[in-house]
């Protein structure tokens, strides 16, 4: 164990290890591809430079070497024995799904074998009466709505992209309604892994899905958030909740940053039952009108939505306007109709690509940081005064009800100065998040991008207990290496 541990502190946890054909990174044996095929089949594996390049990044700046093959497995019997087949050989492992991330969670830094799950798109069992679903891990989380249309019932993690949902459960995602119905890491009841060698772990129990249990270490919460690091998640069983009898969404501008986000703190503080709240600063709000042909006030803006009955829903919109008129709001639109509401959201969740858009051929990088309710005004007004000293061209967009915000970032990829700029303003902002007791990120994830402000996070006690566990989990080092630690 000792020597195990004194390995992981190396960078990428373990050591790159020669099963590579001519001694070049990345490259399988032929032997070994045939060993591949023999699993799956021969349609579904790939060693082409076209799919493995596809599968070597996110949707992230991050750019790394691509893996050596890109596998498809269609059941969990074949994803356990690829896992046996490449840790007998040590052969590195890279879980991935819609590659939708932000951090480069599915570089292959040390090649290895991508394994696609998305053929794994099965909705396994529906138990409407126990509020929970079974799904297999290509199914996203619009099919699972779409599926569950006629059943009263619906999952509202929703971090904007069409994300698959066993994705979602890998980087513990967020989003626009995490502040009234929680992240995945409330939402998960039980998840069916294989382990690095191949072995079949159902973390709450074979078939279970209570809400609460005293039994034992928490092993679903241990994998909610492990990024692909310590096993590949197969099936996860997932909290769904009674789809709201109706629903109001709404916008309402600033005369500033500090009036959007006070008038936040003090809808929370009123106990205003908010399904959404959104800020967006004056920048996206007029990226936002160009790309998605909204007509708003370029100022700092909050997008509301407030879900339950109609005499509910009286209440609440009442209270809204009276904090947001109190903070000197103005411009307060609703939406009540489906279809206006879905235009709404759907310019919000495009952000991303309106903010690429100002620069267009252009990367994009995304900051994600998160602090306590009462210290967000703060960050948040500063952050915004980074961003104009820093001279980059950038955007703060955020889900501000749980505290959790964004900077998206507009850069040449091309120009060395300015990537440093990106990178240094972004460890600006997550050890500002940590100086308020803050986290350095909400919802996207360490990666490849946040390790060191990880250890500064979690201190040396907390980064040599995740090793040890690493070590225990993933003795060989293969899981996805090179990220989170």
């Amino acid at each position: 164990m000792a020597s195990l541990l004194r390995a992981a502190g190396t960078w990428g946890l373990f050591p790159w290890r020669g099963y590579c054909s001519r001694g070049t990174q990345g490259e399988l044996g032929k032997g070994f591809v045939e060993a591949l095929k023999a699993v799956v089949g021969s349609p579904h594996v790939s060693t082409a430079a076209a799919d493995c390049e596809q599968h070597g990044h996110d949707e992230s700046i991050h750019r790394c070497q691509p893996p050596g093959a890109v596998v498809w497995p269609q059941n969990v019997e074949q994803v356990s024995r690829l896992a046996a087949l490449c840790y007998s050989e040590g052969v590195p492992i890279i879980p991935f799904g819609t590659g939708t991330g932000l951090e480069g969670g599915v570089c292959a830094v040390q090649g290895g074998v991508c394994v696609n799950l998305t053929h794994m798109d099965r909705i396994l069992k529906l138990n409407p009466e126990d509020f929970s679903v079974v799904v297999e891990p290509g199914v996203t989380r619009k099919v699972l709505n779409t599926y569950l249309r006629d059943s009263g019932l619906w999952f509202p993690v929703d971090p904007g992209a069409d994300a698959s949902l066993c994705g979602m459960v890998a980087t513990a995602a967020s989003g626009t309604n995490a502040v009234r119905y929680g992240t995945m890491r409330d939402n998960v009841l039980n998840l069916e892994v294989v382990l690095p060698d191949g072995r079949l772990l159902h973390t709450a129990g074979l078939g279970r899905h209570f809400r609460k249990s005293a039994a034992g270490y928490n092993l679903t919460g241990l994998f909610v958030g492990s990024e692909g690091t310590l096993g590949l998640i197969t099936a996860a069983t997932l909290r769904l909740h009674p789809a709201p009898e109706a629903m109001v969404a709404a916008t309402c501008a600033f005369p500033s940053v500090q009036a959007a986000v006070d008038t936040t703190v003090h809808i929370l503080q009123a106990a205003v039952p908010v399904a959404r709240i959104e800020f967006l600063d004056e920048v996206m709000m007029d990226a936002c009108n160009r790309h998605s042909q909204l007509n708003c006030s370029v100022a700092p803006t909050l997008f509301l939505e407030f879900h339950g009955s109609e005499r509910a829903l009286a209440e609440q919109i009442e209270q809204a306007e009276e904090i947001t008129q109190h903070n000197g709001g103005s411009h307060f639109c609703w939406a009540k109709e489906a279809e206006e509401r879905s235009r709404l959201w759907a310019a919000r969740h495009n952000a991303w690509y309106a903010a690429l858009a100002l620069r267009p051929g252009c990367k994009g990088y995304s900051t994600d940081v998160c602090v306590p309710i009462s210290r967000l005004p703060e960050i948040l007004v500063q952050t915004k005064e980074d961003l104009k000293a820093s001279g980059l061209t950038g955007t703060i967009v955020g889900h501000v009800g749980d505290g959790n915000f964004h900077c998206i970032l507009v850069v040449d990829p091309e120009d060395p100065e300015e990537l440093d700029r990106v990178k240094a303003f972004g460890k600006q902002l997550g050890r500002r998040a940590l100086a308020l007791h803050g986290t350095c990120t909400g919802e996207h994830g360490i990666g490849l991008g946040k390790q060191q402000l990880l250890q500064e996070e979690v201190g040396a006690v907390g980064m040599e207990t995740m090793r040890q566990l690493k070590a225990m989990l993933d003795p060989r080092g293969l899981m996805n290496p090179g990220k989170v630690l």
